[in-house]
């Protein structure tokens, strides 16, 4: 096996040989790659290791952007007042990079305007196609018309 360290770097035929370099050391022996001919190990602070590897994980996470969808609720017959009101929190809403979700809820017999749902989906997604995308089209699940949008890039 081969054991390389900061001031160690040598062929060693036998487990017992490593250890005691190790131990003289006052540090780990660690198995870095098994599959290699021979195989190498390390001497090192495992405990150390295992921080620094912890640290990179954590830097790792804080990194990535976390999706926040918001929701935005409208009737059939939103008036106009209202449709604006919802409008100004949309366009805010994808300004700060969140995903926007709009569904049209139908309450009891307004089922009927399936259609006035669509059209009021795709006003609001025109009047926000400067600030955002629409990432999925208006879709009728159940009682609710849904539609996605993300904020462009």
């Amino acid at each position: 096996m081969r054991v390389v360290g900061d001031n160690v770097e040598q062929d060693i035929y036998n487990i017992k040989d490593a250890l005691e370099i190790a131990e003289k050391q006052g540090l780990d022996l660690v198995e870095i790659s098994p599959t290699a001919n021979p195989p190498v190990c390390r001497v090192i602070d495992y405990k150390k290791f295992l921080y620094d590897q912890k640290k990179k994980q954590k830097e790792i996470k804080a990194k990535t952007v976390k999706v926040v969808v918001k929701e935005i609720r409208l009737g059939p017959n939103t008036d106009d007042h209202d449709f604006n009101f919802k409008l100004n929190h949309a366009r805010k809403f994808l300004e700060e990079g969140a995903k926007v979700k709009v569904d049209v809820f139908f309450k009891g017999r307004t089922i009927v305007y399936k259609d006035k749902g669509e059209i009021i989906l795709l006003k609001f997604a025109q009047e926000l196609e400067d600030v955002g995308k629409v990432e999925r089209m208006p879709k009728l699940e159940g009682k609710r018309m849904i539609m996605i949008m993300a904020p462009k890039k």
